[in-house]
């Protein structure tokens, strides 16, 4: 049985799509160019699905940008982008004249500037939308291989547990990357933000 309806999946992809924006204005600003980043889609998946769905789309290693938050419910938001793609990023956030070397001086903290701008965007628009309040830790960097993410993600796992999936496309100076933004949540948490959710969607009337 699928745990988000198609009206709360719309919601939330509505929810999201209203962070993103947001956060393609102060990259926008950082870059000195356009940053559009793509409607998200949204999926909930059992924990264990992540190796399957998401991990093997790509070979190499990946970027993550972390950050934990509580409120009404308690999550841990992670931004995934692999690691050659997270430099081309980088080039694009601190000027496209720098050497590699130069990059990786700045990788962790651009990095954790971009992963702070999306995750902070898409968790104050879902703040505001579901009128809750979330707080969130500082954002955590590390690059990390497909097997390094599972055994991560492993100690998180339990029959509880999911991830609620997102696939975003980011284009910078017609540069484009795609990531995936992963909120890994027990199934409580899961079903206090579906609750939130149906309380928006009464509130405009769609409940």
């Amino acid at each position: 049985m699928s745990i988000l309806n198609e009206i709360e999946r719309d919601a939330l992809t509505e929810i999201f799509n209203v962070g993103a924006g947001r956060a393609a204005q102060s990259l926008s600003e950082i870059v000195g160019d356009e940053v559009r980043l793509s409607v998200p889609s949204v999926e909930v998946l059992r924990t264990a699905a992540i190796d399957e769905q998401v991990l093997p789309r790509t070979r190499g290693r990946f970027a993550t940008v972390s950050q934990k938050f509580d409120g009404p419910f308690d999550a841990e938001a992670v931004l995934l982008f692999t690691e050659d793609r997270a430099l081309s990023i980088v080039r694009d956030m601190m000027g496209s004249q720098m050497s590699l070397d130069e990059l990786a001086e700045f990788e962790r903290e651009a990095m954790c500037e971009l992963g702070n701008i999306i995750l902070n965007a898409c968790l104050s628009a879902m703040a505001d939308m579901l009128e809750i309040t979330l707080n969130s830790s500082l954002p955590q960097y590390l690059v990390s291989s497909p097997e390094d993410i599972s055994e991560r993600l492993a100690a998180t796992r339990s029959d509880d547990s999911y991830v609620l999936v997102l696939h975003i496309d980011l284009v910078i100076e017609k540069h484009q990357t795609d990531g995936h933004l992963i909120f890994l949540l027990s199934s409580s948490s899961l079903h206090a933000l579906v609750e939130n959710v149906q309380r928006y969607l009464g509130k405009i009337g769609l409940a």
